[in-house]
């Protein structure tokens, strides 16, 4: 499989996804109101906090499929590891269904600050949130079986087969049906069987066959050669889940329900720097680990250098084009100028938060592919200890403002204190290069062409006059990263010496 074809599946995917979600919002906040769209906001940060339960084996099932098709196990065990996550995760997902089912009356009279929403009518939902968290979170299994394939031009384009029946159907039904949170989350949970059907289907198509003498009952026992890596991942992900989800969880207690909503907006834009940053790291996992496995060193290395430039370059453009276009970039797409100067500051501190976190989590994808987490686990054990109760007091005492600096600051304690230690570690002498060469090169040239732009460009009052700046100043930034990139000038030579043969 083609590594750049894969990555441009991914992309052409998760820009299809985002753009859809992204548009659609403004529309559900016409619809269904702003206390409504606080409970999508809140059905959302669920269903992060749900993947607690998935105790590092969706990575762990896409790793062990690249090395089952790198040769480094049978295909025998490779299916007996594949029962035995099953049924730990059919498990998980209807202990964690039936917890948040039976929670619903606190949430919804307790913890959620509804004014306009009757109480039964945010109960109602909430169950209905249950029901369809549990059906998405067992998609995570056969979605790692597929990308562990590397089959992501089908998964990429299933996805975006299940957004727009997700984002854009949705929409009919707001309009011809009702735009009750009922109606909305009802509609959600047909979604969501569809997707867990189609999954389910394209992955057992992929798994290998094996005689039909050999019983696939459960066991615990391929479990067991994973279970040290899979339980890292597993500290790992909840403590990914605490640092990015707590803050929305702490709002959503202390904020009216409408406020939180706008808040969520802010939060949403600033989360496509890491969704263009996804695709990469879907594509690159199973890639590095296979290389590893074929004991393929220089490739190694090499991809993962070359993914690193292309991550800065675009989500080191998306990140520097919401920083320094925030209040024009949210008044552009809800068209409520008030929303867009409350929400402007929030948006430039996760959006700069998150450009560093998306090239940050590259020594991640290293440790990964050579199974080894250790240093990364003992990393995120300390800065959980410090992201935490920072998170916490900063929300608590200064709202998302406060929230959004905490999230700022740690990401940056971590790419400049952190990073260095995890280099050394894997490979020495890579550190240096990889932070000059591969990501500051890029981003600073990006950061002052977003400054000068900002201050050259002129101003226009119109709505949508401020799209197109918006859109021309992220373009610049972009071919500025671009230029800026090794990697990108010398595929560029490739191609013009190609043309220019092509022509003699």
């Amino acid at each position: 499989m083609s590594l750049k074809r894969n990555i441009l599946a991914n992309y052409v995917s998760q820009i299809y996804v985002t753009i859809s979600g992204i548009v659609m919002v403004p529309l559900y906040l016409k619809y269904m109101g702003a206390e409504a769209y606080g409970l999508v906001g809140f059905f959302a940060m669920l269903q992060a906090w749900f993947s607690l339960l998935d105790m590092g084996l969706t990575p762990t099932m896409a790793r062990e499929t690249a090395r089952f098709r790198g040769g480094a196990t049978d295909a025998l065990s490779y299916r007996r590891l594949v029962r035995a996550l099953e049924g730990i995760f059919l498990v998980a997902a209807l202990a964690g269904g039936v917890v948040l089912f039976s929670a619903s009356g606190y949430i919804a009279n307790d913890w959620l600050h509804a004014s306009q929403l009757p109480i039964p009518e945010v109960q109602t939902a909430i169950r209905l949130m249950a029901v369809i968290i549990a059906m998405r979170w067992m998609c995570g299994l056969y979605r790692g079986t597929i990308s562990g394939s590397e089959r992501l031009v089908w998964l990429g384009g299933y996805n975006s087969l299940i957004a727009t029946v997700r984002f854009i159907g949705v929409l009919l039904v707001l309009i011809f049906i009702g735009t009750t949170p009922t109606i909305f989350f009802s509609y959600q949970l047909g979604v969501a069987v569809l997707e867990l059907a189609g999954l389910l289907f394209r992955a057992y198509r992929l798994l290998p066959t094996i005689p039909h003498d050999n019983r696939l009952s459960w066991s615990w026992t391929p479990l067991k050669p994973v279970l040290k890596f899979s339980l890292t991942i597993a500290f790992t992900s909840s403590v990914w889940v605490l640092v990015t989800q707590t803050d929305k969880l702490v709002l959503s207690r202390l904020l009216p329900l409408a406020e939180y909503g706008y808040f969520t907006l802010a939060v949403l834009v600033a989360s496509g720097v890491l969704v263009i940053s996804g695709p990469v790291s879907g594509a690159l996992m199973p890639r590095m680990a296979k290389l590893e496995a074929e004991r393929d060193h220089d490739g190694l290395i090499r991809v993962y250098r070359q993914a690193t430039q292309l991550v800065a370059v675009i989500a080191g453009a998306a990140s520097v084009t919401a920083a320094f276009c925030a209040e024009p970039l949210l008044w552009a797409w809800t068209g409520d100028k008030a929303l867009a100067h409350q929400a402007a500051p929030i948006l430039v501190l996760y959006a700069i938060g998150n450009g560093i976190l998306a090239v940050s989590a590259f020594p991640y994808y290293l440790q990964y592919a050579k199974g080894n987490l250790r240093l990364h686990l003992i990393g995120n054990a300390v800065f959980v200890v410090l992201l935490i109760p920072s998170i916490i007091w900063a929300a608590s005492h200064y709202g998302g403002l406060g929230a959004g600096y905490v999230w700022l600051i740690m990401n940056l304690i971590s790419f400049v204190a952190w990073l260095p230690f995890v280099h050394r570690k894997f490979e020495p002498g890579l550190n240096l290069r990889w932070y000059f060469e591969d990501v500051l090169i890029i981003f600073l040239p990006a950061a002052i062409a977003g400054f000068c732009l900002t201050e050259i460009l002129p101003h226009s009052d119109n709505r949508w006059g401020q799209l197109g700046e918006v859109v021309i100043t992220g373009v610049l930034i972009m071919l500025t990263g671009l230029m800026s990139s090794s990697s990108a000038r010398e595929q560029l030579k490739r191609r013009w010496n190609v043309m220019a043969r092509s022509n003699l």
